[in-house]
């Protein structure tokens, strides 16, 4: 990272050390508490219920700030897994120096950090998220010999009172300007929050979905991050949620990641846009046109999609999302610049074009490398998603796809360029398989394919038994059915899982 960059950085702790966040050492941090007035610190880190937790340290003595930092604390992992049982429960975590950040929220200066847990032996606890994503992350790369990045589109609804002044169109909110969009002043407050605490954001805008309902209005919008290390997408994707709650809660806002608030309207996703890197260089085109590693890696995210819905699709609410029409995907397939499709090509600037000089006659040619723009885009998951069990999940069928050896094959077949939903592509659409349409279904899918997920060690066995046993618990098979017309039903179900992920 050069010097320009260093001086633009919106952390301050990086602007303070003039160094990456990645090369910060325990003494960094100590210098940047003792010259910058910090009071308190705050351990952070994943619970199985997809939230941040918080432990709050009171920084009065040297001796003490070295120990926490070096030695990390102990915590209750039966209070935080299912998994772990209280007989044997004590983990210890341990901060993560490259995370720190300092508090927006915090009225006493305060500096973040996210922790990483320990079993008794002092080993990377196997099951937790972070430690399942570095697993998947390194048996990509021994595999493959490239570096697995990814980002999200965070989704998210604001609800507020209804105004009744420059009222927005139901259903047509997509890139709205104030005044018809209300709530472009909090996202834009969200965003830099999220800059200051490492967030690498690419925008943000107004969404699709706006609506009234009982009173209030409901307005979506988005906040999507730019590609990095897959590792560091879900902390980034983490921490942003952290903060987009607290600001809320700060001004007097309720937002909400609901995969779906009420029929007919659009639910919140969670798209995950995924590139593969060699040598500082993107792999997802050869000459123009996606490469044949990009094919692979679809390949194998086609043959474990009906799994992947485990870990990005956690709660009942998010299968009334995935339903046709909606721009959310049903079924297994794969095409360019298709928004019904479950993995879409999106417009990669891949035309030899220099479209900046031809907008503006005056500058000179750009000779900017655009290939490093082309991702491919996961459209299943949604605002309930495990962040670290999907992006691992992501992983490991990206990697699975390259063990596959009829991949291009199985991604030549599940390949589609029209509209799949189209009355005339009936028969097309009978061919493909469909993504599991209630939690149960998703379990039965994960049992299925459970033996991918654990080779090379990734997840453990069981983190998966925990997660079939979560999903069945729903016992969700007929609830489409149960709650089609009964919008007081509904209104039930959204309530219990308003708060999700």
């Amino acid at each position: 990272m050069d010097n320009k960059h260093l001086q633009m950085n919106a952390n301050k702790v990086v602007a303070y050390l003039q160094k990456p966040s990645k090369e910060f050492t325990k003494a960094d941090i100590i210098d940047f508490i003792q010259n910058n007035e910090i009071k308190m610190i705050n351990f952070m880190y994943p619970g199985g219920d997809g939230k941040l937790k918080t432990l709050n340290f009171v920084i009065t003595d040297l001796s003490y700030l070295e120990a926490i930092l070096t030695c990390g604390e102990r915590v209750d992992g039966s209070s935080l897994f299912s998994f772990i049982q209280a007989g044997s429960s004590d983990l210890y975590v341990l901060p993560r120096f490259s995370t720190a950040f300092v508090d927006p929220f915090a009225e006493i200066p305060t500096l973040c950090m996210l922790c990483s847990y320990f079993d008794k032996d002092g080993n990377p606890l196997e099951s937790s998220p972070e430690n399942t994503l570095a697993k998947a992350c390194k048996a990509f790369t021994e595999v493959t010999g490239m570096e697995f990045q990814a980002m999200g589109e965070l989704e998210y609804y604001v609800i507020t009172d209804a105004e009744e002044a420059y009222p927005a169109r139901d259903q047509r909110g997509y890139h709205e300007s104030g005044p018809y969009a209300k709530m472009n002043d909090f996202r834009q407050m969200c965003m830099y929050y999220i800059s200051q605490a490492g967030g690498q954001i690419k925008y943000g805008h107004s969404e699709v979905g706006n609506f009234c309902l009982d009173g209030l209005n409901y307005e979506q919008n988005e906040i999507e991050f730019l590609p990095v290390r897959a590792e560091d997408a879900a902390d980034q994707l983490m921490v942003a949620k952290w903060i987009i709650r607290n600001l809320a809660y700060q001004m007097g806002l309720d937002v909400t990641f609901a995969p779906k608030i009420t029929t007919g309207k659009a639910g919140s996703g969670l798209h995950i846009h995924m590139r593969l890197v060699k040598d500082g260089k993107n792999q997802m085109l050869d000459g123009g046109v996606l490469s044949e590693a990009a094919r692979k890696a679809i390949a194998g995210m086609m043959d474990l999609a009906p799994s992947i819905t485990a870990f990005g699709n956690k709660n009942p609410t998010s299968y009334f999302r995935l339903v046709p029409h909606q721009e959310a995907p049903t079924n297994v397939c794969w095409g360019d610049r298709n928004r019904s499709v479950l993995v879409r090509v999106p417009l990669g600037w891949a035309a030899d074009v220099d479209m900046c000089r031809t907008a503006n006659p005056l500058e000179p040619a750009s000779n900017y490398d655009t290939s490093m723009k082309q991702t491919v885009e996961m459209r299943s998951p949604d605002g309930s998603a495990d962040l670290y069990q999907l992006l691992a999940g992501l992983c490991v069928a990206c990697r699975h796809g390259f063990e596959m050896a009829d991949a291009l094959e199985v991604a030549e077949r599940t390949y589609v360029n029209v509209n799949i939903h189209d009355k005339a592509n009936e028969e097309r659409l009978a061919q493909l398989d469909c993504l599991p349409d209630n939690c149960v279904a998703s379990a039965k899918c994960l049992e299925r394919q459970r033996e991918v997920y654990q080779q090379h060690g990734v997840f453990s066995e069981g983190m998966i038994d925990g997660i079939i046993a979560e999903l069945s618990k729903f016992n969700d098979e007929t609830l489409r059915d149960d709650l089609k017309g009964n919008a007081e039903g509904m209104k039930e179900l959204v309530e219990t899982y308003f708060h999700c992920g």
